[in-house]
């Protein structure tokens, strides 16, 4: 892999992602007017991402990849110029406390990736390369026509050593809430949540930490400072006095400003790889893209609320839903981590799970994540894939490659119908897009996506069309030196449309 550097731009941007909803209110007692209630939506003009440092092994090789989709179902997005904004931007700079001059303050300038920031138009993926273990973290933002959609992939290989294994990541959005079943403080793992902070002010974030018995005692977990432009790891197993647990629930939240939460995973025996945050909490919890060849696959769930869970579980297959055999239900302890092994759970077959509360009617809200084991013994890797929420508009996927990638969609509900674009390749290649129908309950393995006369990396969107929700991952097998290595990444909406208030005036004559 070529050896290049970031170029460090000096200042600091307020990042903000424009993700949320607006509405009218009438005075209190009256209705509002039906045309003051109509609403639309409209590409977002400016979101954020935060990319935490990949890794400390100096052989680690890592590589960006940024992308825009073409366009929205709601119109092109504001274009350069149209509405005072000026060129549309799609920036990455060091978020390692880094100086004006680019350093670290040490009088040492981080190495990282020549910034995958070059995006000039929707459509194409931008590819960059970063290695050692230097890399810092990095924050950024896009505007204008570059906003709707905008996604970086993070990718990380690491030949041998401690974290031996293929790491990827989607750079997430900043938050304030975030939720990673499937953690641990077991002897054999290394686990650090990475907090990073792409905003102007500082954050305070807090920690807590559940295991199989409920709440760990906890030591310098609240309170956490995470100065402006800057990320903190934090080990896991540092952070409580109690015995070590295999499987923990890490909640990080906010006390003020934001942050983007993964947590960098590392295991004696596995490899590593990141885990991503689960969706928010609900009654039911879908995780999709279970590798055909799985050799070991481990539930984690924790009821957050007052209340116990109770759920069924179910493994949906290319012929549709079945039963795990001694796994059909689950009982999970409010406040309290629940694992379970699934062994020989695909037999051959790529898959996801489905979990559904026993009584409809007294759903309660659980958070959930696998960790999913492809190879034997010294050559096995691990993976994460956590409890994902359904594609309502448009999601995507960036760095797959050739012969390498394989998109995993699943309906749980009803029938569905999506369309698929496979982008042009980041060297060559010509755009591609298919409709593919996924059956209900049914999960639908495509892995021959890639686009025609293909030279580098592509990315792929996903648009539903008609019929019910749809979930999907993606999973990206680079195989080394007989370790088969992997890493799965759930599709999350994009958000790219905000729904705003049309304006209306009654401009009447008034008696």
């Amino acid at each position: 892999m070529k050896r290049t550097t970031l170029s460090l731009i000096a200042g600091a941007t307020a990042l903000a992602a424009v993700t949320g909803f607006a509405a009218l209110t009438a005075p209190e007692g009256t209705a509002a007017p039906e045309a003051a209630k109509a609403t639309t939506r409209l590409p977002v003009e400016r979101v954020g991402l935060a990319c935490p440092a990949p890794s400390t092994s100096e052989v680690a090789e890592t590589v960006y990849t940024s992308y825009t989709p073409a366009g929205t179902e709601a119109g092109k997005a504001p274009e350069a110029g149209k509405d005072g904004a000026g060129q549309p931007t799609a920036l990455l700079r060091p978020a390692a406390g880094a100086t004006a001059d680019g350093g670290t303050g040490d009088g040492k300038k981080p190495a990282a990736a020549k910034a995958p920031a070059t995006v000039t138009a929707p459509g194409k993926p931008v590819t960059a390369e970063a290695d050692g273990a230097a890399v810092p973290a990095l924050t950024g933002s896009a505007t204008g026509a570059l906003a709707p959609g905008w996604t970086v992939q993070q990718t990380t290989v690491v030949p041998a050593g401690g974290s031996r294994g293929l790491l990827g990541l989607t750079c997430g959005a900043p938050d304030t809430d975030f939720w990673f079943p499937a953690a641990s403080t077991a002897q054999a793992r290394h686990d650090y949540v990475h907090l990073t902070n792409p905003d102007d002010t500082a954050a305070v974030a807090d920690i807590e930490l559940y295991g199989p018995e409920g709440v760990l005692k906890s030591q310098f977990t609240e309170g956490i400072p995470v100065p402006a432009h800057s990320t903190v790891p934090v080990l896991l197993s540092t952070l409580t006095a109690d015995a070590p647990q295999r499987d923990v629930t890490v909640h990080v939240t906010t006390r003020s400003g934001r942050v983007g939460a993964a947590v960098g995973v590392a295991d004696d025996k596995l490899g590593s790889d990141w885990l991503s945050a689960a969706a928010d909490p609900s009654g039911s919890a879908v995780l999709p893209g279970i590798p055909a060849d799985a050799a070991s696959v481990r539930l984690v769930v924790f009821a957050p609320g007052e209340d116990d869970a109770d759920l069924k579980v179910e493994l949906s297959t290319a012929n549709g839903a079945i039963v795990p055999a001694g796994a059909d239900t689950l009982h999970v302890k409010s406040g309290m981590t629940t694992s379970i092994d699934l062994p020989d759970l695909t037999r051959g077959s790529a898959a996801s799970l489905f979990l559904t509360p026993e009584d409809p009617k007294r759903p309660v809200p659980v958070v959930a994540a696998l960790q999913v084991v492809r190879g034997k013994g010294d050559k096995s890797e691990i993976a994460f894939i956590p409890a994902a929420g359904a594609i309502s508009a448009r999601a995507t996927v960036a760095d797959n490659r050739a012969k390498a990638s394989t998109l995993a969609l699943t309906a749980p509900e009803a029938d569905a119908q999506v369309k698929v674009t496979a982008s042009a390749g980041s060297g060559a290649g010509a755009p591609v897009t298919k409709t593919v129908t996924v059956k209900a309950r049914t999960t639908t393995p495509l892995a021959d996506l890639a686009p025609q006369g293909l030279k580098g990396a592509y990315a792929l969107t996903v648009e539903p069309v008609s019929g019910g929700k749809v979930y999907g991952a993606r999973t990206l097998t680079v195989p080394q030196d007989g370790v088969p290595m992997f890493t799965v990444q759930t599709l999350a909406d994009d958000r790219g449309t905000v729904e705003v208030p049309s304006a209306h005036q009654d401009l009447g004559v008034l008696d």
